[in-house]
């Protein structure tokens, strides 16, 4: 199982862990297994459309998925996801 670093602001939705774990051989499926195992989160991840929120980054073992293969990115065991919410202000 891919180990999933959650962001303070959506640790609501996995009981305040910091690192939660999920399966998946894609990083779709991982999310969707996270959303399934912490129901919820999934929402703040994708939009109506199933993409990936434009304001929320993910990382796989810090690589943006966005320069792999996006959602379809395989994933190993060992790997790490890593959801980063963007920050705004000035």
């Amino acid at each position: 199982m891919a180990t999933l670093r959650i962001p303070t602001p959506m640790r609501g939705f996995t009981g305040n862990q910091a690192e939660v774990t999920a399966p998946g051989a894609t990083v779709r499926e991982v999310l969707n297994n996270l959303d399934a195992r912490h129901p919820g989160i999934g929402g703040r991840v994708f939009d109506e459309r199933g993409a990936v929120r434009r304001y929320v980054n993910v990382f796989l073992n810090d690589e943006d998925i966005r320069a792999l293969n996006g959602l379809d990115t395989p994933v190993k065991d060992a790997d790490r996801i890593t959801l980063i919410p963007a920050m705004a202000g000035g």
